[in-house]
């Protein structure tokens, strides 16, 4: 039997998490490992059964509905499961990966830590928490150059306001990295 664990890669948008990701699972082919690759089916942004990194790269993956189908949909012999954009799924991808890693298969998840607001992203910090491996890391502010841990909504080239929806899929005409310094979400004040 293998031993089960889970690993996260987070950050912002264009911090190349699904590169990371990607890297990781052509590692564990070439090892020999048994793969399955499971991503949210609102993703569809640029291939439907594949991940695909805002870079180009790409890995072969099946769009699921619900965090159950992930289950749903394990074969007996696989050791790697990889969930791509985690923070789509719902609370219940936390059991799922738990699940998963105590029946021995090393579990790697990726996704955004924070919303555009600034804010914890769905179940991403409870796989934090209960990860035996977090990998976190950084774009390039667009506005300074300098390292980025968020991602900015932008909506007519301005600041998404706070009260915007938490779930747009998007990526360059909709987003852009920023430092905390040049992060920005207007409110109304009340």
């Amino acid at each position: 039997m293998h031993e089960g664990r889970i690993e996260v890669i987070t950050g912002s948008m264009f911090s190349g998490k699904t590169d990371e990701l990607i890297r990781r699972l052509r590692r564990a082919t070439i090892a020999r490992q048994k793969v399955q690759v499971f991503k949210p089916a609102l993703d569809d942004r640029y291939a439907v059964e594949k991940l695909a990194s805002h870079a180009g790269t790409e890995f072969e993956a099946t769009p699921v509905n619900t965090s159950a189908d992930i289950l749903a949909s394990i074969n007996g012999d696989t050791t790697v499961v990889a969930v791509d954009e985690a923070q789509f799924f719902d609370e219940e991808i936390i059991r799922v990966i738990e699940t998963l890693a105590n029946r021995g298969v090393r579990v790697i998840v990726a996704g955004l830590d924070l919303d555009f607001r600034g804010e914890p992203f769905g179940p991403m910090p409870a796989m934090m928490a209960i990860a035996e491996d977090v990998h976190k890391l950084h774009a390039i502010c667009m506005v300074c150059g300098k390292d980025a841990s968020r991602s900015q909504r932008l909506i007519n080239g301005k600041p998404a306001r706070y009260d915007e929806p938490i779930v747009v899929v998007g990526a360059s005409e909709m987003y852009e990295a920023r430092c905390r310094a040049h992060h920005a979400v207007p409110r109304d004040e009340a």
